[in-house]
């Protein structure tokens, strides 16, 4: 609902950074070993799940990476680091999904991008492109890495939020016209699986109110069938508005309106609810002062958009949540709501889908995962969402990147483990790095080990997802705390940065208990 600076603070000089940590076991202790991995092909809903292209559940538990929709026409970030090394970040972190704000603007010809320095190696793929072509190349590796990437519609132009789909200056028909040339972009890149169509809809935008000048639910049923007439096989991701029927809530947070009037489009089984939610950190509330809090969240939450997912009407997914944690409101609000989205554990894919606002640490009235230095992750706000991070999805190949590899052990009941070692990004001074461990045994890890000696001078600097000492060339990495239990053929990750580059590649010796 109450949006201050949190889309409008970002300008090529800023020096705000996203990092990301926490990685989540690649399968649960329970899944069957002969099974694919969720997540392949294009997916599809039943009932309140989402559905892969094998018909197995998955969960969408990923984070938003703002900065299409802004003057700089790309994400943000670049300016200091390597999108693939941010892209691996997110990974190792145990985030499976990407929400890529953009606007119409990106469209224009001759739309390029800006803050994106490309000195010392960093990014010198996305020199001289385009703001589209750099999208491509982020859904590209995004892929690779077992990422899905749903691509949100924020707002009509750079300059700022609008109520409604469509303003002056960017008719209905561009807002559609661009969608399906998004929807055409992609077709048969699996990796981008839906379009959020228009962000946070607030009043005077109606639900079901029969007014096509502000009927959201009726504007969200003819773009999403012009998304679906291009490319069949895509998500259509519908939020809520403000108000329904005198009862208003967060921008976008309201789809009390979808029990009466729900969205019909023309190829079923593609509709997924999003909603908005908020802590005071953005604007307050009067759940947030009621004596019960926080036990009167969930009916808060039931009552605005949960109903829909427990109702088994559709997938609910809560496209947008943070805070800067800084109140104890926040704190039981961020607990209450990560209970409430359902623990992985417990429930696996049968929960609602989610992507945390933001990685950016430059949201004015949130912050992000990662700290003003776009390097360090906030470990606090990440430990949050541990229990309802999900597993990544089958990449495209590079996760498991060449060079040294120790396949550890076997089969039988001893427990082993294997650790892969790629380089995402080198620029001669300093490179980073990330280390993906297997447990390749058939019983399950309680921690693991990773050692190596480097061949040169080289220095580890910082670690996200795990601790390190290191003497001299030697190195040993142990598991932080919310990763070191791995069931059979469970993976997690973790990613450090070191100097100087042009380091070869060591040999990994991984250890299991």
């Amino acid at each position: 609902m109450f949006r201050t600076l949190r889309r409008a603070l970002c300008t090529a000089a800023a020096a705000l950074l996203l990092p990301l940590t926490g990685a989540y076991a690649a399968q649960a202790a329970d899944a069957p070993t002969a099974a694919a991995a969720p997540g392949a092909g294009y997916w599809h809903t039943s009932g309140r799940q989402i559905l892969d292209a094998a018909g197995q559940p998955v969960r969408i538990a990923g984070i938003n990476w703002f900065g299409f929709e802004t003057s700089n026409l790309v994400v943000h970030g670049l300016w200091t680091r390597d999108y693939k090394s941010m892209i691996d970040q997110v990974r190792s972190l145990g985030y499976n999904a990407l929400r890529i704000p953009y606007s119409d603007d990106i469209f224009k010809p001759g739309a390029t991008p800006s803050g994106i320095d490309v000195s010392a190696g960093k990014n010198a793929d996305l020199q001289g492109l385009t703001s589209l072509q750099v999208l491509d190349r982020i859904v590209a590796y995004a892929g690779q890495d077992g990422l899905k990437v749903i691509l949100d519609r924020h707002r009509p132009d750079s300059a700022g939020q609008s109520a409604l789909w469509y303003t002056a200056s960017v008719p209905e028909s561009t807002w559609i016209a661009n969608l399906k040339s998004l929807a055409a972009r992609y077709q048969g890149q699996d990796t981008v699986i839906g379009i959020d169509l228009h962000n946070e809809p607030h009043d005077p935008a109606c639900w079901g109110c029969g007014d096509q000048a502000t009927d959201w639910r009726l504007a969200a049923q003819r773009a999403g069938n012009a998304v679906l007439s291009v490319n069949p096989d895509l998500l259509v991701f519908v939020e809520g508005v403000q108000t329904y029927n005198g009862v208003s809530g967060w921008w976008g947070g309201n789809l009390m309106g979808v029990a009466q009037y729900p969205v019909q489009l023309s190829v079923p089984g593609r509709v997924v609810y999003s909603a908005h939610d908020y802590a005071t950190s953005v604007a307050q509330q009067s759940w947030f002062s009621d004596p019960s809090f926080p036990a009167n969240m969930p009916g808060v939450w039931d009552k605005y958009w949960g109903y829909i997912f427990k109702q088994n009407i559709a997938p609910v997914w809560v496209g947008e949540f943070g805070t800067t944690l800084q109140s104890a409101v926040d704190q039981k609000w961020l607990a209450a709501l990560a209970d409430y989205l359902r623990p992985t554990s417990t429930y696996g894919a049968d929960s609602f889908h989610w992507t945390y606002w933001s990685l950016n640490p430059n949201s004015g009235d949130t912050g992000g995962i990662l700290k003003d230095d776009w390097t360090t992750v906030d470990t606090v706000k990440d430990g949050y969402l541990k229990g309802v991070k999900a597993p990544l999805f089958p990449g495209g190949g590079s996760g498991d990147g060449g060079g040294g590899e120790d396949n550890g052990g076997g089969g039988g009941s001893a427990p082993a483990c294997s650790a892969s070692y790629t380089v995402s990004s080198d620029w001669g001074g300093g490179f980073n790095a990330e280390v993906k461990v297997t447990n390749t045994g058939t019983a399950a890890l309680k921690s693991w080990k990773v050692t190596w000696t480097w061949g040169g001078a080289q220095k580890i600097s910082s670690m996200w997802n795990a601790s390190y000492t290191q003497s001299g060339a030697s190195v040993t990495v142990v598991n932080a705390a919310h990763n070191g239990s791995l069931a059979a053929g469970g993976s997690a990750g973790f990613g450090f940065g070191a100097a100087p580059g042009g380091a070869a590649t060591p040999a990994l010796t991984c250890t299991a208990a």
